[in-house]
Order: structure tokens, then C-alpha cells, then sequence
């Protein structure tokens, strides 16, 4: 917009009482000289109604309306002094800067290019064509208007830092950094150039290089709220949730209504692991926006996370009334919902999950596991087999749908499952037990002796295995490998009446029947049920 204040007029004052139109024009010229602008407004329209239709009156009101950044009413003033003088240079680039103003930004374009295409050597046009173009979009555009630019005057920083901006649109990020820090040489100051490469280097993911522009911008202005976003968001990549806590804190003490300010504050905790004050950022957050289902969400996972079963359900319940698509708030109610025990509820969440997507096969599982303890063993195996059609290798559901079978009594495809699963796993302990309770419920003590031997030779020496092992071995009259069992039985659990009971029966059988009755009687005294059916 150009500075000059002094319009020339066409016409000279006429002789009465009458205002002319020309001394209105000459009186808004005086009245904008005193900084009295709206009087001055006032004296051109009065000069446009008189009946003068000059293009200085139009240059004049444009000049005004722009100075007010009234940006539409300048372009129409501009429009009409161009309808009167098409060819009016100052008009055209005038109206252009008017409509970048306004954000019009492909209709100032359009007056850019008019205006160098009667003036190519107008830096400032040069400048504005870039930057409606950035603002457009098209970084191909900008980067050769601001390229033009330099051409004409290297030495300006706008043209510098719009060619920049224009190279970091395209993509050319390192093209971009190097433009950035040339003009940090000139200016190391400079604001803008800071906070554009802290943005760019985070879309590098470099957050080291993120920091350290983001330290300088603190230097520069220490209320910085781009440094200290930067700073915050190379915290949270560097797992650094605690510093980024402290960052984040900052941010909402600046800008107190901020929800993203709360709710990065709240996940800064979360992730930190502090639920206690995650919880009550994030319930600050709520008072700002009720309606975020991802913020309930949130709210949700650090009531669960703190054993809160009954606030966590109750805000995965919100947020899928705001939002009924959301698979990790139905997933999370159906976890919490097993938590309290609502199994049958629980089921539901996880079916009505799966009719959403039926990919989501630990739903698939959860529910396979529930009806297992609902006793609906039938279903349970449906479950998990459906499970293993769509994820074969996945030991779990071959060991779950295992123990459906064997609930069902389909012994034969029970087995057949827990050697499934330890093909899958051979260190599967599970898919042992169960092999050994099938075979202990087949008659084949044999095999599941050996199947008892592995799971010890595994470190597994508790106090039933152990003496389950020992009346295995004793069926096979092996007496003293199964009074050595029952005495390591013993030696974890001394009250285990049954296993004093039997090593009894196996000193007996040894020969030590001093020994034998003294263990049978501490097995009476512990237990004395034991003594029931003794003379049957």
C-alpha cells in the first residue's frame, strides 16, 4: 500500500456557501493528515454522493478502509477505481494487497500477476504473489515467485523466509532447515524462522534438533508458546513424560482455557504413571469440553489403571455415547466389566465388538474364556476354534479350547488340543497338566506318570504335584520313590494330612511300620475326617 498522503485534486473550490466536492476531497485529506479518519470517510462518501466520481476519491476510501483493515469494503473502493482506470498501477497492486486481506487468496493472486505483469521488476508484488500461494497450497508457485523476489533483492528476509516455507511445503525439509539457519545468520532473532524449524524438525521426527530451536525461541521470548509445545512434544517422543509434564504445565498456566493444553497435561501424567493427578488434569479438561469421547476414554484408563472398576465403567460408557464406534472404549468396558465380575455383560461388550469388527479376535478370546466360566463349555470351544481358524498358531486358544472340551467330557478332543499347544509352546506347563489329567482320567497312569516326571523335571515341584506324582509312582509299587515325593510334599506343606496319610501306606509297604504309624496319626490329628470308612 503505497505511503504517499497528498492526492492531487481535479477541480478548484467554487465561490458560496456550498461545499464543492472537490473541497470535500481536499477536507477528508486534512481530517486523515490530523489522524481523523472516520471524519474523513465521512467527507468521501459525501464527495461520491455529490455526484464526483474521481479515481483519487476511490484511491482515498480504499486507502482508509485498508488502514482499518476493513479489507472487502478497501477491494470494493479499489474495484471502482479501477473500472474507472484500468490501467491505474497503484489500483491493480493495491486491490491485490487488499484482497490478500481479506483472504481471497486466488483472487489476489490473480492481481499479483496483473500487477507485474505492468511492473516485473515490484518486489513487493513478487512477495504477496508467494504468500497467497503458500496460503493456497502450491508450494511449486510460491517457491518461484519468491525465487523471482531474490532475483531482484538477495539480501530480503521476507523473500528468504517465504522460499523457505515454500521448500518445507514441497517436502525438501533439509533444503528447507539449511534455508532457515541462513537466515538465523543474519538474524539469529528471528521469531518466525524459530518456530518453523521447531514444527519442521518435529515432522522429521528429529527432536534433538527440535530442542535446541526450541531452547533458542526461549531465550528470545520466554512465554514462547510454540518453544514450549516443542519442547513438550520432544519430551513425550523421547518417553520423557515427566519433563514433559513440567512443559505442559507451562503451557496451561499461559493459556489457562487451553482443552489440547489440559489434555497433554493429563497424558503427560498418564504415561508418567502419576494417575492420581492425570485424573484430576483430566477432569479439568472435561469442564472445557464435555462432548471428547477420546478424553473420557483416557479418563477411563486411569480410574482402570488405579482399580477404580466403577468410575472406569462409567466413563467408557460416556464416551460410547458419544461415540458408539469406539473398539478401545468396548474393549476396555468388557475388560473392566469381567473385572466386577458382570460376566454376562461382559460377553456382550465383547459380541458387540466383534459385530463391529470381526478381526478382533482377543474379543473373540475374552468371550471363549467367559463362557468357560460360565459354564457354557460348548460355546467356549465354538470360541476359541473360531479363534484358531483365523490365528492358528496362538497356544492360549488351543489350551482354553482344550479345557472346554474336557468340561464337555470330549476327552479325545481335549488331548488332542493340549498337544496342539505344546507343539506350539513345548514349555506349555498347562498343556501338560491337561495331558496328565486326561490320561489320569483315561486309566493310563503310565503315560501320566511321565507327563507328571516332565512337568518336575520343568521346576515344577508344588505340593499337589508332587504327591499326585507319588501316588502314581505307588500304584506302580514304586514305595520309595513315592515316600522320597511325599516327603518333599511335606517339607513345603507339613499340614498336608493326605500326603502324610499316604507316605504312610508307603513306609508301610517298605517295611518301616513304626515310621508308618506315626505319620498316620499325624494325618488323623491334622485331618480326621481321613478316619471315615476305615473299618468299611
Amino acid at each position: 500500500m503505497s505511503n504517499q498522503k497528498r492526492w492531487v485534486n481535479g477541480s478548484d473550490a467554487s465561490s458560496g456557501g456550498q461545499a464543492t466536492t472537490s473541497q470535500l476531497f481536499a477536507r477528508a485529506v486534512s481530517l486523515h493528515m490530523e489522524g481523523r479518519g472516520d471524519e474523513a470517510l465521512v467527507e468521501l462518501e459525501r464527495a461520491l454522493r455529490g455526484g464526483e466520481r474521481r479515481p483519487e476519491i476511490y484511491s482515498a476510501i480504499g486507502y482508509i478502509r485498508y488502514e482499518r483493515k476493513q479489507y472487502d469494503e478497501a477491494a470494493t473502493a479499489y474495484r471502482r477505481l479501477l473500472e474507472l482506470e484500468p490501467g491505474h498501477l497503484a489500483g491493480c497492486f493495491n486491490l491485490a494487497l487488499c484482497l490478500q486481506g481479506g483472504e481471497h487468496w486466488q483472487d489476489a493472486v490473480e492481481y499479483f500477476q496483473r500487477t507485474l505483469r505492468q511492473q516485473p521488476d515490484r518486489l513487493e508484488a513478487y512477495l504477496g504473489l508467494g504468500a497467497c500461494e503458500l496460503h493456497l497450497g502450491h508450494g511449486k508457485s510460491a517457491l518461484e515467485a519468491y525465487e523471482k523476489a531474490l532475483d531482484r533483492d538477495p539480501d530480503s528476509e521476507a523473500a528468504k523466509f517465504g522460499r523457505a516455507v515454500a521448500l518445507q511445503l514441497n517436502g525438501d525439509l533439509v533444503e528447507a532447515e539449511q534455508a532457515y539457519k541462513e537466515i538465523l545468520k543474519g538474524n539469529p532473532s528471528s521469531i518466525e524462522t524459530l518456530i518453523n524449524l521447531i514444527w519442521m524438525c518435529g515432522e522429521r521426527k528429529d527432536y534433538g534438533a527440535m530442542s535446541k530451536y526450541a531452547l533458542e525461541l526461549l531465550q528470545i521470548k520466554p512465554d514462547s508458546l510454540a518453544a514450549l509445545q516443542g519442547l513438550a512434544m520432544a519430551s513425550f517422543a523421547s518417553s520423557d513424560y515427566e519433563k514433559a509434564a513440567e512443559f505442559c504445565e507451562l503451557l496451561v498456566e499461559q493459556a489457562p482455557d487451553s482443552f489440547e493444553g489440559w489434555f497433554n497435561l493429563g497424558l503427560a501424567f498418564q504415561k508418567a504413571k502419576n494417575f492420581p493427578r492425570a485424573a484430576e488434569v483430566y477432569a479439568r479438561a472435561l469442564e472445557l469440553q464435555p462432548a471428547e469421547a477420546q478424553l473420557h476414554i483416557n479418563l477411563g484408563i486411569v480410574h482402570q489403571e488405579m482399580g477404580d472398576w466403577k468410575q472406569a465403567r462409567e466413563c467408557y460408557e460416556k464416551a460410547l455415547a458419544l461415540l458408539p464406534d469406539s473398539e478401545t472404549a468396548q474393549w476396555n468396558l468388557g475388560l473392566v466389566l469381567e473385572r466386577q465380575q458382570d460376566l454376562s455383560e461382559a460377553e456382550a461388550a465383547y459380541a458387540a465388538l466383534l459385530e463391529q469388527n470381526p478381526g478382533f479376535e482377543e474379543a473373540r478370546f475374552r468371550m471363549g474364556y467367559i463362557r468357560l466360566q460360565l459354564g457354557d463349555y460348548r460355546g467356549s470351544a465354538e470360541a476359541f476354534e473360531e479363534c484358531l481358524k483365523r490365528r492358528p498358531r496362538w497356544p492360549e486358544a488351543q489350551l482354553n479350547a482344550g479345557l472346554a472340551y474336557w468340561k464337555m467330557g470330549d476327552l479325545h478332543a481335549a488331548r488332542v488340543a493340549f498337544q496342539r499347544t505344546i507343539a506350539l509352546d513345548p514349555n506349555s506347563l498347562e498343556g501338560l497338566r491337561g495331558l496328565a489329567g486326561i490320561a489320569l482320567e483315561q486309566g493310563d497312569n503310565e503315560e501320566a506318570l511321565e507327563l507328571h516326571h516332565q512337568l518336575i523335571d520343568k521346576g515344577q515341584r508344588s505340593p499337589e504335584l508332587l504327591y499326585n506324582t507319588g501316588l502314581l509312582l505307588q500304584k506302580a509299587s514304586k514305595h520309595d520313590d513315592a515316600a522320597r515325593l511325599y516327603r518333599e510334599a511335606l517339607e513345603v506343606a507339613p499340614e498336608f494330612a493326605e500326603a502324610q496319610l499316604n507316605l504312610g501306606i508307603a513306609l508301610k509297604a517298605l517295611g518301616q511300620e513304626d515310621e508308618a504309624r506315626a505319620y498316620w496319626r499325624k494325618a488323623l490329628k491334622t485331618k480326621p475326617d481321613l478316619a471315615a470308612g476305615y473299618f468299611e
